[in-house]
């Protein structure tokens, strides 16, 4: 009897391995865009079941969800998310990516108001410059994220600290000016949250920390301001096997693309740069597509195709940053865009089949 059951337990889990990837290639074109798809699930804190989001889940057109303040309740906060988390992971039948901006300090959507742990800031752990206590802070955020259902965090940042800068330095989301010191702490923030069971995204690449301007609302443009020790953060942590996934940055750098496309919509930065000359072959998220650098200057349907094109796998829509003329977007709008895009030649089916399949790889640890 112990034997059958082994030969049972082996089967299911060889079935499971190679399944989960093989099996795959015969998935509609609409489920692999769908996973390209990371979205806001709007000011919801309960999912009923006539919610579109979760409806689209079933379906397997939504890899993944954020989660914002706006969807913890004021009371009961810790168990309610914890609900509504589980409740969209039941219906998915791949793996969905349940993802949060977890910084510490101000980056925190988690408040001790709400019953979490007590968070700090990248730039106090830089100044402390003590890897035991960014290990005990970090530790706290894997372990509570992973008590949650949160298996993605949007961390740690690998941008440099610039006292002039909008939306790093003057929020003290940078561990120092010093790249050495953003490597030794980063990689403690990988390793916490990889003991955890929850994933990280480093960002932003190739570097937002000495930008005069904040990409959610302008063009940002670092050209005269960024410096080639920007990546070297990025180079040691892939080096060491320290990158579980990477985040764009919507800002322009002429250094690396003299065209002045934002590095989200570059095929040089993210393609010829991060996969060609760093040899980064994970998934690279994008920054919100909702912010104003990306969605304002190209418009929702042209930067979608620009970001595919460069080499983003997944595209993020937070539904948190008003759109002209778009309330809420949902999994369908971008597939249909996507899908005509390819068969009018502008995207081919390949490239989905890249990003479809790093990101399978991606989930297959969860």
């Amino acid at each position: 009897m112990k034997l059958k059951i082994g030969i049972i337990a082996i089967t299911l889990l060889f079935v499971w391995n190679t399944g989960f990837s093989q099996t795959k290639k015969t998935d509609s074109l609409d489920i692999k865009i769908g996973q390209m798809l990371m979205l806001g699930i709007g000011k919801d804190t309960e999912i009923r079941s006539d919610n579109k989001i979760l409806a689209d889940i079933k379906a397997q057109k939504l890899g993944g969800v954020l989660i914002y303040e706006k969807n913890i309740t004021k009371l009961n906060s810790v168990e309610n998310l914890k609900r509504l988390i589980s409740k969209l992971k039941k219906h998915a039948k791949l793996p969905l990516l349940v993802s949060i901006d977890e910084e510490g300090g101000k980056v925190n959507r988690l408040k001790q108001k709400y019953g979490f742990p007590k968070t700090v800031s990248a730039k106090y752990l830089g100044e402390v410059n003590d890897i035991d206590s960014t290990k005990y802070y970090s530790d706290i955020i894997a372990h509570n994220l992973l008590q949650l259902g949160i298996n993605v965090n949007y961390a740690p940042v690998l941008d440099v600290h610039n006292d002039n800068n909008p939306p790093i330095g003057k929020n003290h989301r940078a561990f120092s000016k010093n790249p050495q010191d953003i490597i030794n702490h980063a990689r403690q923030v990988v390793l916490s949250h990889r003991y955890f069971n929850v994933k990280t995204v480093v960002k932003h690449f190739p570097g937002h920390g000495n930008s005069r301007q904040d990409s959610h609302y302008n063009v940002t443009d670092v050209s005269k301001y960024w410096q080639q020790q920007e990546v070297f953060p990025y180079i040691k942590l892939l080096y060491e096997g320290n990158v579980d996934a990477i985040m764009t940055a919507h800002i322009v750098n002429e250094k690396l693309d003299d065209s002045k496309l934002p590095a989200t919509l570059s095929k040089k930065i993210m393609t010829d740069y991060l996969r060609g000359d760093l040899g980064f072959d994970g998934v690279i998220f994008s920054d919100d597509m909702q912010m104003k650098a990306i969605a304002d200057q190209f418009g929702f349907e042209k930067s979608i195709q620009m970001a595919i094109h460069a080499g983003v796998d997944v595209l993020m829509f937070s539904n948190h940053i008003p759109m002209k003329g778009r309330d809420m977007i949902l999994p369908q709008d971008i597939i249909d865009i996507v899908k005509k895009m390819i068969a009018d030649g502008e995207i081919s089916e390949k490239r989905i089949d890249e990003s479809y399949q790093r990101i399978l790889k991606f989930k297959k640890g969860l």
